[in-house]
């Protein structure tokens, strides 16, 4: 049996410091390691949702290719979804903190849904999942 799990997804940021700004400070995030690589002038910049098992990587644009993909790493799509247990809570804390939603609220088959982008306009779901039906 193969067991296998997505752990992280680097995201292409344009300053490390920014980048916590926002994940950390705004959206609620934890910082999970920060450690300096300086034979590559980079830093290796790790976040995650309280209580998730996968997790960002905070990876600094190093060229003008990457820099490009900055906030359009999906060509405009939601690009990250962002499990809640709890919608209202996690949405009016956001707006709180000027995040800005795109659409939404909506009440979805998959469960409560609305769109949001972060400091660079990449597209994110807040999404509180539809609980199953008792049985």
């Amino acid at each position: 049996m193969i067991n296998q799990q997505l752990a992280m997804l680097a995201l292409v940021v344009r300053d490390y410091d920014e980048a916590l700004d926002f994940y950390l400070g705004k959206l609620g995030f934890e910082l999970i390691e920060d450690t300096p690589v300086p034979e590559q002038n980079k830093r290796w910049v790790v976040v995650s949702p309280p209580g998730s098992a996968a997790h960002l990587l905070l990876a600094r644009a190093s060229n003008d290719e990457q820099s490009s993909r900055i906030g359009n790493q999906t060509g405009g799509r939601v690009f990250l979804f962002l499990h809640t247990d709890d919608f209202q809570r996690d949405y009016q804390r956001y707006r709180d903190q000027g995040i800005e939603f795109v659409r939404g609220p909506v009440q979805e088959p998959y469960g409560t849904v609305a769109v949001f982008r972060d400091l660079y306009s990449n597209l994110w779901d807040l999404i509180e999942p539809a609980r199953p039906a008792p049985a």
